[in-house]
C-alpha cells in the first residue's frame, strides 16, 4: 500500500555479520603480519648459524698466507678471536648477536676492519639498482611478450617466442654473464667490462655520470633480466590463454571494441594477478643470481661482497649480507601480497 511505512532496518541483524567480517579481516591481517614476523625471526637465527656450518672459520682464514687478511703471529690471531668474540661458546655468541642486532649493530668486518653497516651502505645501493633494473626489464619484456604470444596462440610469433624464452631460461646465469662479458665487452668493446662507474668519475658532469653509470649497468642488468623474463612470459601467456574464452571478451567483440582495447584493457588486466605474485617471488632468485653476475662483472654490490666474505670466512660481513638480502626478499614478498590484495578484492577476506 502507498501509505504503508516500511519498518526500520534492525541494526542487530546486519551488525553481527559486518562485525564478524571485520573481525575476520583483522585476524587475517594479524595472521599475515605474525607469519612475516616469524619468518623474520627464523631468518635472523639462520643468518647466525648457517655461516658457522661452513668448513673453516675466520681464524683459520687468517692463517692462510694467500689470504688478504693473513696474520702470521699466533698471539695476534688469539687477540683477534677474543676481540670478535670467536673464542666464546656458540650460544653465548648468538645471544650477543641478538642483543647487538636489537641495537642496530651488525658488528665489525674482519676483512675491511670497518663497521658492517658502513660497508653495506656503500654496496647496497648498487645491488638495489642492479636488481631493480633487471626485474623491471624482465617484467616488462616477459609480460609484453606473454600478452602478444597468448593473444596469438599457435601462430608463428608465438612458437618462436616460446622456443626462444625456453632456450634462454635453460642457460645458467654465470655462463650467460661470462659469454656476454667475453663477446660484448672484451671482443666488441660495446660495454665496460667491470665496475659500476669509471674511475675518477667525480670529475664528470652530472649528466656524464648518469650516462657512465647506465653504461656500466646495462650489460649486467640485461644478463640478470634474462634469468627471470621467461617465467614472467610463461605466467602471462598462460593467464592470457585462460581468459581468451571469457564472456566479457565476447561481449566486447559484440560491442565492436578493437583488438588493442580487448587485449590490453580487458584480457591482460585480468591475467595480471599471477604475474604480480611471480614478480614478488622472483626477488629471492634475483638475489642468488646477482651474486654470480656481480662476481663476473666485478660489480660492487652486496652479492660480490658476500662472495668475498665467504672466501675469507668473515662472519660479521656474511651475516650482514645474508640479513640485508633476506629481509629485502621478505619485505618485497609482503608488498607483493598487499598489491595482490589491492588488485583482487576477493582475497581481502
Amino acid at each position: 500500500m502507498a501509505g504503508t511505512i516500511a519498518a526500520p532496518a534492525d541494526p542487530g541483524a546486519a551488525g553481527p555479520v559486518a562485525g564478524a567480517a571485520r573481525g575476520r579481516r583483522r585476524r587475517g591481517a594479524w595472521g599475515v603480519g605474525g607469519s612475516y614476523l616469524a619468518v623474520a625471526f627464523l631468518l635472523v637465527s639462520l643468518n647466525f648459524f648457517l655461516p658457522r656450518t661452513l668448513p673453516g672459520d675466520p681464524i683459520a682464514a687468517l692463517e692462510n698466507p694467500q689470504s688478504a687478511t693473513y696474520i702470521g703471529d699466533a698471539s695476534t690471531r688469539s687477540d683477534v678471536a677474543q676481540h670478535y668474540g670467536l673464542d666464546r661458546p656458540p650460544l653465548e655468541q648468538y645471544r650477543s648477536y641478538l642483543a647487538d642486532l636489537a641495537r642496530g649493530d651488525l658488528g665489525t668486518s674482519i676483512q675491511y676492519n670497518a663497521p658492517v653497516t658502513k660497508v653495506l651502505a656503500e654496496r647496497l645501493p648498487w645491488s638495489l639498482l642492479l636488481i631493480g633494473t633487471a626485474l623491471t626489464l624482465a617484467t616488462a619484456a616477459g609480460m609484453l611478450a606473454g600478452i602478444h604470444s597468448g593473444w596469438r596462440r599457435g601462430g608463428r610469433v608465438d612458437r618462436r617466442l616460446l622456443a626462444s624464452f625456453i632456450v634462454v631460461d635453460n642457460l645458467p646465469a654465470f655462463f650467460v654473464a661470462f659469454l656476454a662479458a667475453q663477446v660484448l665487452a672484451v671482443k666488441l668493446g660495446w660495454f665496460p667490462l667491470s665496475g659500476a662507474q669509471t674511475p675518477f668519475a667525480s670529475d664528470f658532469s652530472s649528466l656524464e655520470r648518469v650516462g657512465d653509470v647506465a653504461g656500466h649497468l646495462l650489460l649486467p642488468a640485461t644478463v640478470l633480466a634474462l634469468q627471470f623474463a621467461t617465467y614472467q612470459y610463461l605466467v602471462m601467456r598462460a593467464g592470457m590463454l585462460g581468459v581468451l574464452g571469457s564472456d566479457y571478451l565476447q561481449l566486447g567483440r559484440a560491442k565492436g571494441l578493437g583488438d588493442r582495447v580487448l587485449k590490453y584493457r580487458y584480457a591482460a588486466r585480468n591475467a595480471l594477478l599471477p604475474a604480480v605474485t611471480v614478480a614478488g617471488l622472483q626477488i629471492g632468485v634475483a638475489v642468488t643470481a646477482a651474486i654470480f653476475v656481480e662476481t663476473v662483472f666485478a660489480y660492487p654490490g652486496v652479492g660480490r661482497l658476500m662472495f668475498e666474505a665467504i672466501g675469507e670466512r668473515d662472519y660479521p660481513t656474511m651475516q650482514g649480507c645474508f640479513l640485508v638480502l633476506g629481509m629485502l626478499t621478505v619485505t618485497v614478498n609482503g608488498l607483493a601480497d598487499l598489491a595482490y590484495r589491492r588488485l583482487d578484492p576477493r582475497t581481502r577476506a
